[in-house]
């Protein structure tokens, strides 16, 4: 089992495991995961029985030498876990040499799994260094000099004409925001109508994270995902697979407008698969939204159930209206909004 970040060495070590057996004449079987279950679905639906999906199982089960490359890169449908599973467990109970790679740790993985890939009687786990910092990166238009405006000193509470609930969730966020930026774990949601000083702070925690040799990941969650589908093209200069591992492993992400998005299955997909990565791996994760939590749970609950997870992060809710608006800018409703002060 070799884990680490992206970029760190993991496929690297695996391809030389696999090359090293095939020059001394031992047949290997190299599989990226994500690519064996396209292959193992595609398999009920074929007459070619060499490609039928009890032969691919068999030989993936059987391999002399078996490779599975980016573990975690998979789908998380129980159709997925449960074909892996049987993978592991045959190949487990048989002793068959096995080589796993895999970004998030192990406390990430699914406890079937992790039993087995890392049972110290029979499994060996390499851990590989961080890779090295990207820096800041953006979609969506928050340039690192516009970045930089937002900072902890130059965010208003004492706005005029605020009633005091209000001006006391601006100062609440204010503190919430600063405490995170100290020790950024898990996830930070902050609520509120449009222009209440959401992004102001998700932009100073992000500034927090730069001084701090952290790279970062400012995504307008709308633009996000229309980068990521331009991304397919052949002729793009970063294509899918990249970006994506940029915006799962930055070590702190912001979701900026989260709930705008097109509602599309496609979209909701790409978005799940981000959060969910980053929950499992309890990777510094910062969204901004004007819907209630109500809203975002209507429309795809799985992501809901994760950034909401009191287990894993903390809710700001701010309930002033815009800053130069003012109170023509209606409060969000609060059903099923959790609190944090």
């Amino acid at each position: 089992m070799i884990t680490g970040p992206s970029g760190t060495g993991k496929t690297h070590l695996a391809a030389a495991i696999a090359n090293h057996r095939i020059e001394l004449g031992h047949p290997v079987l190299f599989m990226v995961v994500a690519d064996l279950l396209d292959h193992l679905r595609a398999g009920y639906d074929t007459d070619d029985e060499d490609l039928s999906f009890n032969r691919i199982f068999e030989q993936v089960r059987n391999a002399p030498l078996l490779v599975l490359d980016d573990l975690d890169g998979a789908s998380g449908t129980p159709w997925a876990r449960e074909k892996l599973l049987q993978v592991v467990n045959h190949r487990f109970n048989l002793a068959l040499p096995t080589v796993v790679t895999a970004a998030a740790p192990p406390s990430a993985l699914d406890p079937r799994l992790a039993t087995r890939l890392l049972d110290p009687a029979l499994a060996r786990h390499l851990t590989l260094g961080r890779a090295a910092s990207a820096g800041y990166l953006e979609v969506g238009g928050m340039s690192r000099e516009r970045l930089a405006g937002f900072q902890f000193r130059n965010f208003e509470t004492r706005i005029p004409g605020l009633r005091d609930e209000e001006r006391a969730s601006l100062a609440a966020a204010l503190e919430g925001a600063r405490r995170y930026a100290e020790e950024p774990r898990g996830w930070l949601v902050l609520q509120g109508p449009n222009g209440c000083g959401k992004t102001h702070l998700a932009c100073a925690i992000a500034n927090r994270a730069l001084e701090h040799g952290r790279s970062v990941f400012f995504a307008v969650v709308p633009d996000l995902l229309d980068y990521l589908r331009a991304s397919f093209a052949p002729d793009r200069e970063t294509p899918y697979d990249e970006l994506f591992e940029r915006v799962r492993n930055a070590d702190l992400l912001v979701l900026d407008d989260f709930g705008a998005q097109a509602a599309t299955p496609w979209a909701q997909e790409k978005l799940y698969q981000v959060v969910n990565y980053r929950h499992l791996s309890s990777l510094p994760t910062v969204v901004t939204t004007d819907r209630s939590l109500d809203e975002l749970q209507a429309v795809n609950p799985r992501i809901v159930a994760r950034i909401a997870d009191p287990r894993a992060g903390a809710t700001l809710v701010i309930l002033a209206p815009h800053y130069h608006l003012g109170r023509s800018a209606p409060p969000p409703p609060q059903r099923g909004i959790r609190r944090t002060h």
